[in-house]
């Protein structure tokens, strides 16, 4: 999802503002999650916005009214790379211009649309055995995907979508155990265009149904200055004292990126707002980068968006949106938790310094003025309890905070100057917010749509070939059975994956090849997908996909490659939270067992045991690897406190009771050295 302009987010009274050349450096690094875009103006950006417009007309309609999936899912996806091919240039040197060939480009993708429709039932019965025509448009759409795909998200996706497609043509020339007896070129575009098991498959389900509307949601909050006010908002609450600058990055990071879902929008805007002020206060530039980084991150596993694939989650495991959310609650706490108790340390760590409150106006005063923007937190979670479907209730969260924007002249999706005659209709309808919001986040669905569309393309071949199950059991093998081993093992594939490609399409590959080896061992469908998701999430700290560490970098002056290393430091303690809920049934706890049903029928006292017991190793960890807690630690307390945090995020009572013991021993150390001198705090270089 795109970040909005730093500029345009930060208050004129804070510090840290982000100067032209910075702006150039972390366009670039967004440019790397979502490709190259061109931006038109005169008659041609008029043409673009409308037709930005009539696809998100198009899809709330279909949140309100009923459009069969065989019509909708392949609409969707002849949109979209109509759009790509307008949008996204086909190399950075043609940006802002549209060639002859992304025209024709585009008119095919609306040609196939109206080729698979016109064939009606005759079309879609022939998919075993498609004729020629079928095949010369069904390989056309495979391409013009592709095409797509490497515009908006580059090449190494489709690289490995390439390899999954080179494995269905010639798997039959592999040896075992990857073998099979090979598909015709016809069988494979058949499987792929002519039914809903491959392109229009679940991933472009979701697409078409949820994550765009999410889109849009996230747009209008953007446009009516929602971001900015949950950040005046957490430095109002948190100003003052040393620790609290780092406590207001993890606030606002949960607050900004909660309802956008996106780690670099969220790492971007936060950071033109706090980076400087982070030095300022005794952060080490490649500390602060990586705090930043961190609490960006964390966006893509909040509720209640949280990043594309988690719409994904509850479409591969037939569960509703809200169950997601469920089970995305305590890990999210126990990740904010990490964060808060590696700042508390910082401030000790570093020798911060007490800094004046940056925002002049009182958090009362700005919550009584901008109180709707809370809505934006709830409203989707409220509309889910009343018996809303998911679709249903962004459709009407998205309404609510169009409507209550119009409280105030600032946030007005339609302008107050437009009802008193001081503004001309058409234009004042063009230039404003609501015009802005709905183009806005049909843009910021393309590159997520084109990796849905491409991920069928993934999908199709592992249904056909039988690759998941396949893959499952050589992991099986690998790990003899251990489900400690092949848990280990597939959080490796899923980092591996996720070292090359997005979030959503890391998730996809790996929830259709390794997820199966999980639940053959009895792990629940929800908690191996889960597994997957997170470890997916945190892949995105690794170079080259470390595009918020890399953005945070920027902001900070810090070196990208140290900064990335920071990154680690301050997620690592919660790097290990997912073991808990695969490992060991007492672990599901933390997934509040998986559904709203499983959650009224679950014992809250192993719920809390398990929490506390994992939010106590959190903190244990953050000690131990900061080397720093009530004090500097000595290397036998830092060791302690290591594994004490190992033994606690480990599900068991023998390795709670170690665990307990070894933090107190730890802590125990520490009070015998309370009249030792001061130790010295490292400063900012």
């Amino acid at each position: 999802m795109t970040a909005p302009s730093p500029a345009q987010n930060s208050d004129p009274g804070l510090e840290g503002q982000i100067d032209d050349e910075l702006q150039k450096k972390l366009d670039k690094l967004i440019e790397e999650e979502e490709g190259t875009q061109s931006k038109f103006s005169g008659w041609v950006g008029v043409l673009i916005t409308l037709a930005l417009l009539g696809m998100s007309f198009v899809h709330l309609y279909a949140a309100y009214g009923i459009i069969p999936a065989s019509t909708l899912r392949p609409l969707h996806v002849a949109m979209v790379t109509a759009l790509v091919f307008l949008i996204f240039p086909i190399g950075k040197q043609f940006k802002n211009r549209i060639m002859w060939w992304d025209v024709l480009a585009g008119a095919f993708s609306l040609f196939a649309i109206y080729y698979l429709w016109s064939g009606g039932e005759d079309l879609l019965e022939r998919n075993t055995a498609p004729n020629t025509m079928d095949l010369i448009v069904g390989t056309g759409v495979v391409l013009t995907i592709l095409e797509a795909l490497r515009r908006t998200n580059g090449p190494i996706l489709v690289s490995i979508t390439l390899l999954f497609l080179g494995y269905a043509l010639f798997g039959n020339y592999l040896p075992e155990p990857w073998t099979h007896k090979g598909y015709s070129l016809d069988r494979l575009v058949g499987h792929m265009y002519m039914t809903l098991e491959g392109i229009y498959g679940s991933a472009v389900d979701v697409s078409s149904s949820l994550i765009i509307l999410f889109t849009i949601f996230g747009a209008f909050l953007q446009h009516t200055g929602a971001g900015k006010f949950f950040i005046d908002w957490s430095f109002s609450v948190l100003g003052g004292r040393p620790s609290n600058v780092g406590r207001t990055i993890v606030l606002s990071s949960f607050l900004l990126g909660g309802p956008s879902g996106s780690g670099v929008a969220t790492t971007v805007t936060v950071g033109s707002v706090a980076g400087k002020m982070l030095k300022d206060m005794g952060y080490e530039k490649n500390s602060a980068g990586g705090l930043l980084a961190a609490g960006g991150l964390g966006a893509i596993i909040s509720p209640p968006v949280l990043g594309a694939a988690a719409f994904l989650i509850a479409d591969f495991l037939g569960r509703s949106y809200l169950d997601v959310l469920v089970m995305a609650t305590i890990p999210t706490v126990l990740y904010y938790l990490g964060l808060f108790v590696m700042v508390e340390i910082d401030s000790r760590k570093f020798g911060m310094v007490t800094a004046a409150k940056t925002q002049t106006e009182s958090a009362l005063k700005l919550a009584l003025r901008y109180w709707y923007h809370f809505f934006s937190l709830i409203s989707i979670v409220v509309f889910m309890l009343m018996g809303f479907s998911p679709i249903t209730s962004v459709f009407w969260a998205t309404v609510l905070s169009a409507a209550t924007s119009m409280l105030r002249p600032e946030s007005a999706v339609i302008p107050w100057g437009l009802f008193k005659g001081q503004v001309p209709l058409v234009k004042g309808l063009y230039e404003s917010k609501l015009v802005q919001s709905l183009a806005g986040g049909t843009r910021e669905v393309l590159g997520i749509a084109a990796v849905c569309a491409g991920a069928g393309l993934i999908v199709g071949v592992v249904t056909l070939t039988g690759l998941g199950l396949k893959f499952s059991s050589i992991v099986l093998e690998l790990a003899g059975g251990s489900l400690f081993l092949t848990a280990l093992y597939t959080a490796f594939i899923v980092w591996i994956v996720g070292l090359a490609v997005p979030v959503t399409a890391s998730y996809i590959i790996c929830a259709v090849i390794a997820a199966p080896a999980l639940i053959k061992l009895g792990v629940p469908d929800y908690a191996a997908h889960m597994f997957i998701f997170y470890y997916a999430v945190l892949s995105e700290v690794s170079p080259p996909t470390a595009l918020s560490p890399f953005a945070a970098a920027a902001i900070c002056k810090g070196n990208p490659y140290r900064t990335t290393l920071q990154s680690w430091k301050y997620v690592a303690p919660a790097i290990l939270v997912p073991f808990m809920f695969v490992l060991d049934p007492s672990g599901l706890g933390l997934l509040l067992m998986g559904s709203i049903e499983g959650l009224m029928k679950a014992n809250w006292g192993d719920i809390a045991l398990v929490t506390a017991t994992a939010g106590l190793g959190i903190v244990c960890l953050a000690g131990g690897l900061q080397g720093w807690f009530i004090r500097k630690t000595t290397f036998i307390e830092r060791w302690i406190m290591i594994f004490s945090g190992l033994a606690l995020t480990y599900p068991g009572p023998g390795t709670d009771i170690a665990g307990l013991s070894g933090f107190l021993i730890a802590i125990f150390m520490q009070w015998l050295r309370r009249h030792s001198p001061p130790d010295i705090p490292i400063r900012a270089s």
